[in-house]
């Protein structure tokens, strides 16, 4: 049979939609991006502590450097100009020159800014920041962390719901959580056992970084009087 003319005779095929697998439900991308579960590596997750801005000391430092730069900038300029330098610098100049250096004030001095010098070296190369826990990267981009005080709040409040425990007192530090609980019924090594697991899942619910280590005391309350 004869073909039409300017027909196209070549054979296309349709595109197929495919159709997802059951077991993985279809997701968009937004809700794929702003999933909490999706967390980094163990090198890419840990992170290390907060470091602190150091306003006060770099002001205080600051101050000081310019105050003294100040100070001798114009006693230069008046010697330059044919005025007498100021008394103190004289002074302090001569004084200088004719102690001897095992001088007590030339050792109290000396002592006094290798002190001064060895605290601003401390600053610069510790990170500071201690009440602030740094916790685990979900994002690349995101960097949180969690006070001291807030997580022992937290913790506190999971102890509280272990019964037999009347009060709990809770130290959060950066390698250990310590716990010291009253129990004033059941057996000690029953609730001490029960607080092991609920703290443990607590600290696991805190997503910190470094995990730290669990202490629990449990003792009876006092007698009155």
């Amino acid at each position: 049979m004869n073909e039409p003319q300017g027909s196209d005779s070549t054979t296309r095929r349709l595109p197929v939609m495919e159709k997802p697998p059951e077991d993985e439900p279809d997701r968009s991308a937004s809700a794929d991006a702003h999933d909490p579960a999706r967390t980094l590596g163990e090198e890419d997750g840990a992170q290390g502590r907060f470091w602190s801005m150091r306003r006060v000391p770099a002001g205080i430092v600051a101050l000081v450097l310019l105050t003294g730069a100040g100070v001798f900038l114009y006693d230069v300029t008046a010697v330059r100009a044919h005025r007498p330098a100021l008394h103190w610098r004289r002074s302090l100049a001569r004084q200088l020159a004719e102690r001897p250096l095992d001088d007590t004030w030339v050792l109290v001095g000396a002592g006094i800014a290798a002190a001064l010098g060895l605290w601003l070296i401390v600053l610069a190369v510790t990170p500071g920041l201690r009440g602030v826990l740094p916790m685990r990267r979900t994002h690349h981009d995101v960097r949180a962390g969690l006070h001291r005080d807030a997580a022992a709040m937290a913790l506190r409040d999971r102890a509280m719901e272990v019964s037999g425990v009347q009060s709990a007192r809770v130290r959060t530090g950066r390698r250990t959580v310590d716990v010291h609980a009253v129990s004033h019924f059941r057996e000690l090594g029953d609730v001490r056992a029960d607080l092991d697991a609920t703290l443990a899942d607590g600290i696991r619910g805190l997503g910190l970084s470094r995990t730290p280590a669990l202490s629990v005391h449990v003792r009876r309350p006092g007698r009155k009087g």
